[in-house]
Formats: C-alpha cells, sequence, structure tokens
C-alpha cells in the first residue's frame, strides 16, 4: 500500500511540474508577461504625514495617509475636468498647495532631455489651463515661493507668473547649435546626468542659469531615411580632444529684470556641471570642473556683483564621479556644506564649513556611500544608503552627528527608498534574487514596518506556475589570480550535471556600473537558459561598489582589465565538467557591445560568438567628457585608445562567428564605431555579420524592431552555441 500511494504522489508531481506554462521570447519583448507592479508618481506631500501618487489610469493623483495608509483626498480627477490631458505624465505642486504643473505629451529629444506640453491646476477655482500658447516648454519648474514657473523653449528662457498669467522671455539669443540658455548640450545631458541647467533662488527672486556657446563645437551629420532623399539631422558631438562648449553662468533678477554674469575664471575649458543656490538668496554655488575631471572647485558667487570665490575644493589622482555632485547640500542652518567625497579611497559622506575645513566624516568606514537623502535638523540625522554589506546589497541607513548608526532597511537586496517631507516615514521598495519586489511602509523612530503597499503577490502566483531558470550567485578569479570577481550563473531548469553545456556571458563592465546585484530580475536570458545555454554574468574590475581601487584601476586604459577578466572567467568556466568549452559565447550592449567585440577577437581562443550591440569600437570616437574622465585626451594616451580599440585585434578572428549590430539614428555611440570595426575585418579579410536598424537610436526601439531584434539574438545563439 505504500508503495503504491508513493507512486501516485510521483504522478501527481510530475503531472504538476509536466502542467507548468513553459516561457517564450515574446514573454519577455511583447507581453511583459512578468512585469512587478509599483506606486507610479509617488511623492511626499509637503506637511510630512501624507503621501501622494498616480492611479493605475494616470488620470488621478490620491493622496494617502502615512499613518493610517487610507487614501485621504483626490488631488485631481481628469475625468471631472474639461482638459485634453489624457494622462498624467509628470507632476509637481507649489510650495503653497494653490497650484499644480502637469506634465503631458512628452516627445524625447536625447536620453533626458524632451519637450511637453505643461498645464497648470488651481485648486481653488479647479481651473486648467496651459502653461503657454506659444508653443511646447521644457523642464518647467515652480519656484520656491509658489508664484512663478521658469522653462525652456527654443534654446531660450521664460518665467510665467502665476498672478497676472504673464510669460516673460529672459534670454533671447538662444539658437539650435550655436546658443543653449539654461539646457545642458547634448554632451553634458548625457554626461553629467541631467536636462536642466537653471536654478531658482530660494525666496524666487532670481533665476541662475549656465549659457551653453557651442558654435565653436564641431558638427555631427545623422541621415535619417524614409524618403526619396535622406533628411541630414546635425547636432553638436565634441570627441575626445576636440572643442567643447564654452560655459558662463547667469543670474536674472526677477525684480529690476537685470542679468548678472557671474565669474569663473579665465580658462572656459572647464565644465560647469551643476549649479545651486546657497541658504542665502545673494550667494550662488558654481561647481567648476577641470577640463581632465580631477580637480573640483565649489565657488561662491555674489549675485548682484558676480564675483566669486572658492568655498570647497577637492582633487583625485584619478578623476572625480559624476555620480557624486547632486550630493551636494547645504544645512539648512546655512552654515556647513554636506558632500560626497573619495578622500579615503571610498565615497564618504564628510561635512565642510563654507571656508572650506573639514568639519567631521559622516560616514568614515571603508564602504562606499550610494545615495544621500539629505539631513534632519531637528533630530540631527543624516540618512543616506550604501554597499556597507557588500557589493550585491544596497541598505539605507541613519547617522547621528556622533556617529550613532541606525540601519532602517530590515530585508536583504536592493532597497530603493522615498523619504517623507520631515524623515518621520519611509516607503521602501525592496527585492531580491528570491524574492519579488514589495513596496513597504515604515516608521522611521521606531523602524517599524506599517504596512505592506504593493506585494506583487499575484505575479508572484503566476510564476510559479512557469518554469523559469534562476539566478545562483558565485564568485571568479579575476586575471590576476587574486581578486575575487562577483558573477552569477543561470542555469537550464532540468540541468544535468553529467552534460556539457554552452555559455553565454553576459555583461556591462563599464566604470562603476553593475550587472550583478541582488535584485529580483527576469529578462529574454532567462528564455535563452532554458533552450540548454548555461547564461553567466560577471563584473570584472574597474565596476562599481567596491571602492576606488577597484572601481578605478582601469584609469587610462579603458578595456584592458575588463576583458581580461572576462576571458579569466571564460578560461574558468572552460575548466568546469558540465561545460562545452568549444561554445562559449558572449554578449553585450553600448560598453557591453564594446566588451563584446573585444573579448571575441582578443580571447578567440576561448570565444566562439559574440554579439556586440551599438558598440563603441574606440574611444576616439565617441564623446569627450565620458572619455577624457577615464582616458585623457587622446594626445596624452594614444596608446590607451588604441591597444584596447576591438579594431586592433581583427588579425585574431581565426574561428567562430561574430554580429554586429548598430542603430543608423544612434545619437549617443555612432554607427560609424560599427562601421569601422567592419571596414578592418573586411580588409583582413573575416568573415563576420551585420545588422542595421534604419533611423534606430541607441537603444534600438520601435514598432517591431524591439521583437524582431531579441528573436534575431536567440537564434544567433542556437545556431552558434547550440548547434
Amino acid at each position: 500500500m505504500k508503495k503504491l500511494f508513493l507512486v501516485l504522489i510521483t504522478m501527481v508531481l510530475g503531472a504538476s511540474v509536466y502542467a507548468q506554462n513553459q516561457i517564450t521570447l515574446e514573454d519577455f519583448t511583447v507581453k511583459r508577461s512578468f512585469a512587478a507592479s509599483r506606486i507610479g508618481g509617488l511623492r511626499p506631500s509637503a506637511n510630512g504625514e501624507r503621501y501622494m501618487a498616480l492611479s493605475p489610469t494616470r488620470r488621478q493623483i490620491i493622496e494617502y495617509s502615512y499613518k493610517s495608509g487610507l487614501p485621504v483626498d483626490t488631488i485631481i480627477n481628469l475625468d471631472e475636468l474639461k482638459s485634453d490631458i489624457s494622462e498624467i505624465e509628470n507632476y509637481s505642486i507649489n510650495s503653497t498647495g494653490t497650484w499644480m504643473l502637469i506634465q503631458t505629451k512628452t516627445i524625447p529629444i536625447y536620453r533626458r532631455s524632451f519637450t511637453a506640453e505643461y498645464y497648470i491646476y488651481e485648486f481653488r477655482n479647479r481651473d486648467i489651463m496651459p502653461l503657454s500658447e506659444n508653443g511646447a516648454q521644457s523642464a518647467a519648474t515652480f519656484s520656491p515661493t509658489g508664484e512663478k514657473i521658469a522653462f525652456a523653449r527654443n534654446n531660450n528662457l521664460y518665467i510665467h507668473d502665476l498672478r497676472f498669467h504673464s510669460e516673460i522671455q529672459i534670454t533671447k539669443d538662444g539658437k539650435r547649435n550655436e546658443i543653449i540658455n539654461g539646457i545642458p548640450d547634448w554632451v553634458y545631458e548625457e554626461e553629467f546626468s541631467c536636462n536642466k541647467a537653471f536654478e531658482w533662488a530660494p525666496d524666487g527672486s532670481a533665476l541662475a542659469y549656465v549659457k551653453f556657446n557651442e558654435k565653436d563645437v564641431k558638427e555631427f551629420d545623422m541621415a535619417m531615411y524614409g524618403a526619396l532623399y535622406p533628411r541630414n539631422y546635425t547636432y553638436k558631438y565634441p570627441v575626445p580632444g576636440e572643442a567643447n562648449s564654452k560655459v558662463s553662468v547667469h543670474v536674472y533678477d526677477c525684480f529690476d529684470r537685470t542679468t548678472f554674469k557671474m565669474e569663473i575664471g579665465e580658462d572656459t575649458n572647464v565644465y560647469v556641471p551643476r549649479i545651486r543656490w546657497t541658504r542665502d538668496p545673494k550667494r550662488l554655488a558654481i561647481f567648476k570642473l577641470n577640463r581632465r575631471q580631477n580637480k573640483l572647485e565649489l565657488l561662491s558667487a555674489n549675485v548682484r556683483t558676480g564675483e566669486s570665490s572658492v568655498m570647497y575644493r577637492e582633487e583625485n589622482r584619478y578623476y572625480i564621479n559624476n555620480d557624486n555632485f547632486d550630493a551636494y547640500t547645504f544645512t539648512p542652518d546655512g552654515q556647513s556644506l554636506i558632500v560626497i567625497n573619495e578622500s579615503n579611497g571610498y565615497r564618504q559622506l564628510q561635512q565642510y564649513s563654507l571656508t572650506g575645513k573639514l568639519q567631521k566624516s559622516i560616514t568614515p568606514a571603508k564602504y562606499d556611500v550610494i545615495d544621500f537623502y539629505g539631513f534632519d535638523p531637528v533630530k540631527g540625522m543624516y540618512y543616506y544608503s550604501s554597499y556597507e554589506e557588500g557589493a550585491l546589497e544596497k541598505h539605507v541607513y541613519c547617522v547621528d552627528s556622533r556617529g550613532v548608526k541606525r540601519k532602517l532597511t530590515p530585508k536583504d537586496g536592493w532597497n530603493e527608498v522615498s523619504f517623507s517631507s520631515n524623515f518621520a516615514y519611509y516607503i521602501v521598495n525592496n527585492s531580491s534574487n528570491e524574492r519579488l519586489p514589495n513596496t513597504t511602509l515604515y516608521s522611521t523612530a521606531k523602524g517599524r514596518q506599517l504596512r505592506v503597499l504593493v506585494d506583487n503577490r499575484a505575479l508572484e502566483e503566476k510564476i510559479a506556475t512557469y518554469v523559469m531558470p534562476k539566478k545562483e550567485f558565485t564568485t571568479f578569479k579575476a586575471a590576476d589570480g587574486v581578486t575575487e570577481l562577483n558573477g552569477w550563473v543561470m542555469k537550464p531548469t532540468h540541468f544535468d550535471e553529467g552534460k556539457k553545456y554552452p555559455v553565454l556571458i553576459t555583461q556591462y563592465s563599464g566604470p562603476y556600473s553593475q550587472s550583478v546585484q541582488n535584485m529580483w530580475s527576469v529578462d529574454w536570458l532567462n528564455y535563452v537558459a532554458e533552450q540548454g545555454v548555461v547564461v553567466v554574468c560577471v563584473d570584472p574590475r574597474g565596476t562599481g561598489g567596491r571602492g576606488e581601487a577597484f572601481g578605478k584601476c582601469t584609469y587610462m586604459q579603458l578595456g584592458k582589465y575588463e576583458s581580461d577578466d572576462v576571458i579569466a572567467t571564460a578560461k574558468q568556466l572552460s575548466a568546469m565538467s558540465w561545460v562545452n568549452g568549444d561554445k562559449i559565447g558572449i554578449w553585450g550592449w553600448s560598453y557591453g557591445g564594446f566588451m563584446a567585440s573585444l573579448c571575441t577577437l582578443k580571447g578567440n581562443d576561448l570565444f566562439s560568438m559574440g554579439i556586440a550591440v551599438a558598440p563603441v569600437t574606440n574611444f576616439r570616437f565617441y564623446d569627450s567628457i565620458y572619455t577624457e574622465r577615464y582616458m585623457r585626451e587622446p594626445g596624452e594616451n594614444g596608446d590607451g585608445y588604441d591597444l584596447n580599440s576591438p579594431i586592433n585585434y581583427v588579425d585574431n578572428f581565426k574561428r567562430g562567428s561574430l554580429l554586429l549590430i548598430h542603430g543608423t539614428a544612434d545619437d549617443n555611440v555612432h554607427v560609424g564605431n560599427t562601421y569601422e570595426l567592419a571596414e578592418a575585418l573586411t580588409q583582413a579579410d573575416k568573415q563576420f555579420d551585420m545588422v542595421i536598424y534604419k533611423d534606430r537610436n541607441h537603444s534600438i526601439f520601435g514598432g517591431n524592431t524591439t521583437k524582431q531584434l531579441y528573436q534575431r539574438f536567440v537564434n544567433y545563439i542556437k545556431a552558434n552555441l547550440l548547434h
């Protein structure tokens, strides 16, 4: 009887497994079958006791109580208004709670820049009207007093006065490909991660802005197809060693309508990656970075005279990370400056006087700080996230002025946090490799969970009905034989130790990037694994989360250590009993495409297949700010540029297959990168594959493109690794 019972149980379990759904490529590329739910448009309310969020339809904004978790008000409901707005894409509320700014019909320009139609909604009268009738706008922003809105249009700046509904144009020299006011040029936007270069004074009395003079920057032409004669799209794109925009800083006085130019020094070959007002409306802080990006000065400028002096100075023997700039915060009393500084080899929070004297190190331990959320002067508490528990985990902490620290995120994995305006509450979006994203509300004082806002339980139950390969974290040895590299391995669900499997290495590998993190993710690579390919990911030297010595060792020679380490990883994999050493492939996009092409050629004795999407093939072709930060100018480091270019290794290509993919309208990594490598391979009499997508940008999407592109990836992997 017992034996019969075991047989029946086995049959039932077998039938259950057999009945599970098989994942398809379309689940990831078209259907988004496993997309997790999150709170959209989350904003803390001004009073500290409530937060706002968009409804699923994006036509309502609901306000909730932190304490009860219940909705307490509908801030706006488009269904009840006479408006042409189909959905709320972004929004903000002024400081007095009298007006809302709604962004809709957004049209991207580059990665961060856009034009949009903005509407202003008055709560008292429930009136809604366009911000401007004179054309689409960009970066519309309330003044701190809530009475005005500044915005950009056609390279000029405007101010809308809500009291009189008047529009004033405050700059008039804006001209495409020559002068830009208040909006960054292409290379600033891309490499300093900003889409706005103007800031309101704290009392709303003035508007400071950066003017970009890009007349001397060389133009880049992209042919846009679709007509009998292609149209040329021309924009300014500085490559390493060539002229950048000349920048100047100006302050417009809203009362007397005069503009003053701020002093930033005689050297015009510098960057101004940020401007930030001090707590004093008469003093503007200007970030001045030298072209090599290893010396930063924070200037304090008198906005009525333009005179400036240095309040803080920082130097680095390699370069200053551009991720540090947004952390700079003036304390509420206006007497101190909080920064992220790497002087001890790690990204640490430090506090300085306004004369540049170090007052204290807020986070002195040897780990990298990720985000600085702010300082609560009432409790004397600093809030930040860091890699204190290793590069795979992001946790959030608070620390007081005596150095007493408390961890605020109890769950392992990756934690993204939004604090209430008074830091009394915080909302955590947490996930791990084993746990789907969940959004939870906590009380800061007690660190106590108040309630779960989003649990994704339905998605969890859905995924349980599918056969889904999972990642297993591991480590590999770097090429130096000593350094441990973080990685993961994803095997087919019915993996058999007695068989030999092909391997696909996925990576990005760029400076301070991370591909190996303890967070939830499922994508097309899960499908690849289920086809019978072991997928492996590795973060080589030069990636993030492990301090300056690890992250900046690639300085002056991008690609060398990263490719050495990925090749070393492939060697270690080939020695494993379950790996078919003749079938190891690699793929990557952008910097990852650079690495995929370099490793396929440089390590051709190991790699039998490479897929390089939108690859940089020589950093001489890429933009000035990014490249010179890590490589200096070509005149100083020609070998660093050329010796680590995949073009230099085409003669190594003796076996296997290489697929190059690019979009012709890629404004970031130009298609010429792929053409140059293709030409070098052609002249070396090497066979390769290449696919070009008409009028597609760096993301190569639009219409049916995504589905077709990823099917091409899968077909190439199957043809070269599974057959």
